[in-house]
């Protein structure tokens, strides 16, 4: 580790600038509640020895950090970075996408260094890189060097429509049924870290349930240019914060004619994807890239077994989960997909691992819309 620390001093001179700096988000809840112990261990030094200046805020509340990027002065920053699990980067890019300047808002650099229990962009961030995979204050200190790296790229996010309320963006999933259900189930293991992920799946297969409800998407063919040049068959009400959604119809209005019905309506779970990791070890979207445009969509239909299921997720640590030939999973490469649950049955949905409004939900992706720092 301390390596890392040598040559983080060597590696940002051209990122920082003397006369600005960056704000550090922590919250000292996350995970097992260490991240502020982190900060004082790991992130200091290295932030100090590579002649990084930032500013230190504690968030104190759900909600805080989502303010706080809405009101504060940009102009003065290079970056935000969040120690913390993946909600509070949630929170900061839709503060961000709240403001009236959002169009530039959005272009402001994002790191993560992890201090959750899932971390899964900190993870997903690493595996792009190339560099082995590791976890725990290992994957906090490869962060760190990251960070101080410097590099920056565009990121996708994938706005979300609710039937009712704001829409939010998204940087990581949408997810409904057995995951969904394990991540918020999970949380009363959260001075476990990432183990609480296992217990709270090992925990819900024992009394797997049915999901009933509607699934339809539009396939991304073609080339990848494709995926900005074709034309929308219909373009949803512009709404006044973040960018038009101009594959989505409206909630209530039916589907274009080009957009792909899933036959199954009963479901163990449904998973859209634009990140590689789901957590720091759980590898679920290999082919995944920061900014390709396109959405992970992963189902799993009634039926299954729950060792079937089980040993899905166990390949999923590796990555080799859709080379096990279940005949109830189903991945395929998405730009836009529309989930109908049935609301009379008992399920969550989550955006980020944030718990949304359960009803009718839709996302479209939109391509390399935010920036990330990625070493």
């Amino acid at each position: 580790m301390f390596t890392l620390f040598l040559f983080s001093g060597m590696l940002l001179r051209s990122w920082s600038h003397p006369d600005r700096t960056m704000m550090l988000l922590v919250n000292p809840q996350s995970g097992k509640g260490q991240a502020l112990t982190f900060y004082y261990n790991h992130v200091q030094r290295m932030l100090n020895e590579a002649g990084i200046a930032h500013t230190l805020i504690i968030t104190e509340k759900q909600g805080h950090a989502r303010e706080i990027v809405r009101e504060a002065d940009l102009t003065q920053l290079d970056a935000l970075v969040i120690l913390s699990g993946d909600g509070l980067l949630f929170e900061v890019i839709n503060g961000l996408v709240e403001r009236p300047d959002w169009e530039e808002a959005i272009q402001k650099p994002l790191g993560i260094l992890p201090g959750g229990s899932g971390n899964a962009l900190a993870a997903s961030l690493l595996y792009y890189s190339g560099a082995p995979p590791v976890s725990g204050e290992d994957l906090l200190v490869s962060c760190g060097f990251l960070l101080c790296k410097g590099s920056v790229s565009h990121m996708d996010l994938v706005s979300i429509q609710l039937s009712s309320g704001p829409r939010l963006f998204s940087f990581l999933s949408l997810a409904w049924g057995f995951v969904a259900d394990v991540d918020v189930e999970s949380e009363k293991y959260r001075h476990m870290g990432a183990a609480r992920f296992t217990i709270g799946t090992l925990v819900r297969l024992a009394s797997l349930r049915v999901y009933k409800g509607k699934l339809a998407y539009l396939p991304a063919s073609g080339e990848e240019g494709d995926l900005e040049n074709s034309t929308p068959s219909q373009r949803a009400t512009e709404a006044p914060r973040g960018p038009p959604d101009s594959l989505l119809p409206p909630l209530d209005q039916p589907l274009p004619g080009n957009w792909v019905v899933v036959p199954e309506e009963d479901f163990v779970l449904m998973l859209a994807m634009y990140q590689s990791h789901l957590a720091e070890d759980l590898l679920a979207a290999p082919e995944s890239r920061l900014d390709d445009g396109i959405i992970h969509l992963f189902y799993v239909t009634a039926g299954i077994s729950r060792t079937a299921l089980l040993r899905l997720f166990l390949a999923m640590e590796k990555g080799t989960h859709l080379a096990s030939n279940c005949q109830h999973l189903v991945h395929t490469k998405v730009r836009a997909l529309r989930l109908e649950p049935n609301t009379g049955l008992k399920g969550k949905i989550t955006v980020d691992g944030e718990v949304v409004q359960y009803g009718p939900v839709q996302a479209e992706v939109h391509r390399g819309l935010s920036r990330v720092i990625s070493g």
